[in-house]
């Protein structure tokens, strides 16, 4: 379902036109509901873009109301759109297009996660984290990305995460969907700047933030989603500011999650495995 929204003064917000042009860029967000969605959205929203902003679940509503009080007079189409299926992105993709209007700006950020063991976890569910992390990033991107090169410009950017960077013990998929998503981002950047393309893609890497996520991927028993976490309101302006300076990724949130990166990057994969067993070991809150 689509519903387009203008802005909290009445008027058409991006959609205005003055003097034949139209006063402000517009900007697609996935996952926008809640988290860093939610506040990539109200960033941009803040920064002058319009948005067309998704996610599944009734949350929606609520989060089209924060991104349009963030901006002064900021046009919202919301889109609810399971992401899982092939339907539910070219949904989205549609929406876009509705709007007539070339997209400067996507934040490719929907995901899933889910903690336990992959040998005692439901395949279903580790399927759905497959299909939106990995498939319906790289579906909604080749759309984005080859609409943005027809243009010459467009920035993009993917929520990866520090987890991408090591194995992830009881969060088997959810690590591994980041790995590809990183890698995906990085080679593709790669080729868009080979082909002096003038569109960038930017991997947004944050560690654990203060959102839903843990609760969803039923991690409150963990020491990880039982610990405090980085503030999503951060990530994004962290995230937004990477993406505009066309940098090819950011590793976003506290000092101590920057540093988790920078050991990430040197220390042995057995060794990740074993600190992320710690971090996520069902149970392991209470240890």
């Amino acid at each position: 379902m689509v519903r387009r929204c203008v802005g909290a003064d009445g008027s058409a917000g991006a959609g205005r036109v003055v003097e034949g042009m139209t006063t402000r860029e517009l900007a697609l967000v996935t996952g926008a509901s809640s988290g860093i969605g939610l506040e990539l959205a109200r960033e941009l929203a803040r920064r002058g873009y319009d948005l067309v902003v998704t996610a599944e679940d009734a949350a929606l509503e609520t989060a089209e109301g924060k991104i349009r009080e963030a901006g002064d007079g900021t046009d919202v189409t919301t889109v609810h759109a399971d992401l899982r299926r092939r339907e539910g992105v070219e949904e989205v993709w549609a929406a876009v297009g509705t709007t007539g209007r070339p997209l400067a700006v996507a934040a490719l950020n929907a995901g899933l996660g889910l903690g336990g063991a992959f040998v005692e976890n439901d395949l279903e569910a580790e399927q759905d984290i497959i299909d939106v992390n990995i498939t319906s990033t790289v579906r909604l991107a080749k759309h984005v990305l080859q609409h943005m090169e027809a243009r010459h410009q467009g920035r993009v950017l993917v929520t990866s995460s520090i987890a991408s960077q090591m194995p992830g013990t009881y969060q088997a998929i959810y690590n591994a969907s980041k790995s590809f998503l990183q890698s995906f981002a990085q080679a593709v950047q790669a080729e868009l700047e080979a082909r002096d393309s003038g569109v960038t893609v930017t991997s947004l890497m944050p560690g654990p933030t203060e959102t839903n996520f843990f609760h969803r991927a039923e991690m409150d028993d963990t020491k990880i989603g039982a610990s405090d976490k980085d503030d999503p309101a951060q990530i994004a302006r962290q995230g937004i500011d990477a993406l505009l300076d066309g940098k090819d990724k950011v590793v976003a949130g506290s000092l101590s999650t920057r540093a988790q990166s920078m050991a990430n990057d040197v220390l042995p994969d057995k060794l990740k495995a074993g600190a992320h067993r710690k971090m996520a070991e069902p149970g392991s809150a209470e240890s």
